[in-house]
């Protein structure tokens, strides 16, 4: 039995459009962004996660970035299997040495069943014995430490990479659910717009992800505004590279059709939620996770359109794969779950 547990492993997966989170032995293992670098000649895996996204954007013809995930589900299937298989490896074992790898994985909410076959065929590959997938919402609840099993309405809004999910949680399953592929990425683009726009700059974006992570805001007022932001780039005029200053307040600006999507989402849920339910919402107000949910000043921004108060998880960017961790050590318990024969 003893042998048997040293070559078996269980991991719960967070397989994010922008960063993908690992947890082994109730430990977050594996942190990096979800990108692979390849070959292009061999089709071999140059490099995963941190070191695939230092190349990005910076690659010449023999080389190619590839994020397999694109709103929250798989889109490149060879790249998907080559990153999950690179990400496992980093963790120090190689999964050829498990007799037995049971994993859950995270997904979103709006996920169709082609698509939950795509992920279910990419853990295959990495010779997943047991595999369980988990909505993203559901995983948020437990992971902010709601207990999702009890009659009470809960209402979690999850905002990642590539999608915003929100759902109504009560008696271990999602009542009603919002799932629209407006998030972080659609962020990043705005920035990248708005800066070809107003400035006639060109940037990238690594770099309108560091914009939206100094100066991102939801508001143009805020109580305790940070300092403008210095971002280089290209003059789209001159072709000559040039730097310029960018305040919160512009990045407001550069947002707000984005941010409208999502509350309007969120009104969406709330009209279709039963109204015993809602009178609980009421009570507990909303709870935002996700890396959506650092942006300054949108809980405050929700709360005005509500009227109803709203919570930021304590850590919101591992939320959901703390939660995707605790269903991994309760799949038998957490009838919510869906494995293969559901499919």
């Amino acid at each position: 039995m003893k042998l048997f547990n040293l070559f078996s492993q269980e991991l719960a997966i967070d397989l994010g459009t922008a960063n993908t989170l690992i947890i082994m032995n109730d430990k977050i293992v594996v942190d990096e962004p979800s990108i692979v670098a390849i070959n292009r000649r061999t089709g071999e895996t140059i490099a995963v996660g941190n070191r695939a996204m230092q190349m990005h954007e910076k690659t010449h013809d023999n080389i190619k970035t590839i994020r397999p995930l694109k709103d929250g589900v798989i889109a490149d299937f060879t790249a998907a299997e080559s990153m999950i298989e690179g990400l496992i490896n980093m963790i120090g074992a190689r999964k050829r040495f498990f007799s037995h790898l049971k994993m859950v994985i995270c997904i979103p909410s709006g996920i169709t069943e082609v698509e939950k076959r795509a992920v279910f065929e990419s853990a295959d590959k990495v010779d997943s014995k047991e595999t369980y997938l988990i909505h993203e919402p559901m995983a948020a609840a437990l992971g902010i430490g709601l207990d999702v099993e009890e009659p009470i309405g809960n209402m979690v809004i999850d905002i990642g990479g590539g999608t915003t999910e929100i759902a109504v949680i009560a008696l271990s399953g999602i009542v009603c659910d919002q799932s629209i592929r407006t998030a972080g990425d659609e962020f990043t683009m705005d920035i990248v717009n708005y800066m070809k726009r107003q400035h006639n700059i060109l940037i990238g974006e690594r770099t309108a992800e560091q914009i939206k992570i100094h100066v991102g805001s939801a508001l143009p007022e805020l109580e305790n505004p940070p300092a403008d932001f210095s971002v280089n780039g290209r003059d789209l005029m001159t072709g000559i590279p040039k730097q310029i200053t960018i305040s919160y307040g512009e990045v407001a600006h550069a947002l707000d059709k984005s941010i409208v999507k999502i509350e309007e989402a969120i009104l969406k849920a709330l009209e279709t939620t039963p109204p015993e339910l809602a009178s609980d919402i009421y009570r507990t107000g909303l709870y935002l996770t996700g890396g959506g949910a650092l942006l300054r000043g949108l809980d405050k921004r929700i709360s005005q359109k509500t009227k109803l108060n709203v919570h930021v998880a304590e850590d919101p960017l591992r939320a959901v794969v703390r939660g995707t961790g605790l269903a991994l050590k309760n799949t038998d318990k957490y009838s919510f779950l869906i494995d293969r024969k559901s499919v």
